[in-house]
């Protein structure tokens, strides 16, 4: 479960970010959003599983500051 979960986290975050490289999707796009905060809270869950604590600790704050962003984004709007 672990593998599973880390590997559709890590793939989010990857196509996030490859995404707003070739210009198709921006930062500022709830998309981007949404996907750095769904796939960091994949990771976060699998580094959870596998008992990594450094981990936890990247992927929970990354999941964070990614929600953070989306909240903003909403009351902004």
């Amino acid at each position: 479960m672990a593998d599973l979960f880390g590997t559709i986290g890590v793939a989010l975050i990857l196509l996030a970010y490859f995404l707003n490289l070739f210009d198709k999707i921006q930062p500022e796009d709830q998309l981007y959003r949404w996907m750095n905060f769904i796939g960091a809270a994949f990771a976060c869950y699998s580094s959870y599983l596998l008992h990594s604590i450094p981990f936890i600790i990247l992927e929970a704050t990354w999941a964070i500051v990614s929600l953070y962003a989306i909240i903003v984004k909403k009351i902004h709007n």
